[in-house]
């Protein structure tokens, strides 16, 4: 399935479901039962919960061709995680990527995070943030979280992963550098646009040998492989929930690839009315613009 949040024209109501194809999608809103839907914060864990009906029972409206769909043309995509409960990100995880920046592939994984509010989805503007004028972008791979993790082996860790979905980890490098570590420089707000959809693993059979690339303003600034991998997801997902328990709807971002603007020579740094798609194998374009 490719699951996906939406609004309806003029209705502030957010809504759950999952695509048909590029033009059509299947509301499951009422599949919650949610006590009030205009809170998005309310039900993520169950709607995403691979041990929850809530997944399967869309699965089965979906293969129902009597289903009535809803025009794409009709709707609003947001995030298809508005709110998770965490965003845990990983630096310097594509060997060509920790090539390219001069530094020591790392041992372990490093790993930062970013505020859950910074989430936004395709379409979203993002505010370039006040001091800072070497904002730059990062096409990820994120993983969705579909069943608690918390002290796994490393064998088990697929068996608790919903999906695969496009991320941007937008970067204000001027605060990054400065401040000796990277909280403020991740998270300033919008910026970490996410969607179109959720693809569930049953779609994705291999997630470590996707294309991955970032065009900006039309033109390719990166392009790798998730092939590139240095720690791969069920050592990603096995380490992290070492120390903390992983939630479905929990967003794990794998890294970027080379090709960041400030690798670059000259360096690229985004602008208002930059415009960037991150495109991944079977999972869409993310599409957001600078403003």
């Amino acid at each position: 399935m490719k699951l996906v949040h939406f609004r309806l024209a003029d209705d502030p109501t957010i809504r759950f479901g999952a695509m048909v194809d590029g033009q059509h999608l299947i509301d499951g809103t009422d599949l919650l039962g949610a006590p009030d839907p205009h809170r998005i914060d309310l039900g993520i864990k169950d709607r995403f919960n691979l041990d929850r009906p809530v997944l399967d029972r869309l699965r089965r409206r979906l293969a129902d061709s009597t289903s009535p769909s809803i025009g794409t043309d009709a709707i609003t995509l947001l995030a298809p995680v508005p709110m998770p409960g965490k965003v845990v990100c990983i630096g310097l995880n594509y060997a060509d990527h920790a090539a390219e920046s001069g530094m020591e592939p790392p041992a372990t994984p490093l790993a930062f995070s970013k505020f859950s509010s910074n989430v936004v989805g395709p379409g979203a503007v993002v505010p370039m943030p006040p001091g800072d004028s070497e904002t730059d972008y990062e096409a990820e791979l994120a993983v969705v979280i579909g069943r608690r993790a918390w002290r796994i082996d490393e064998a088990d860790a697929m068996s608790h992963v919903l999906g695969y979905a496009c991320a941007n980890d937008l970067s204000a490098r001027a605060f990054q550098f400065a401040d000796g570590q990277w909280q403020r420089g991740k998270s300033c707000e919008g910026f970490c646009p996410m969607g179109p959809f959720i693809a569930t693993c049953d779609e994705i059979p291999d997630p470590h040998d996707l294309e991955i690339r970032l065009r900006l303003n039309g033109e390719t600034v990166q392009d790798s492989s998730t092939r590139q991998l240095i720690f791969g997801i069920p050592e990603l997902i096995a380490h992290l929930a070492a120390f903390v328990a992983l939630e479905p709807g929990d967003l794990i971002l794998t890294g970027t690839p080379p090709g960041v603007g400030f690798a670059k020579d000259p360096p690229i740094h985004l602008a208002p009315g930059d415009r960037m798609e991150v495109e991944i194998d079977g999972l869409g374009v993310l599409e957001n613009t600078m403003a």
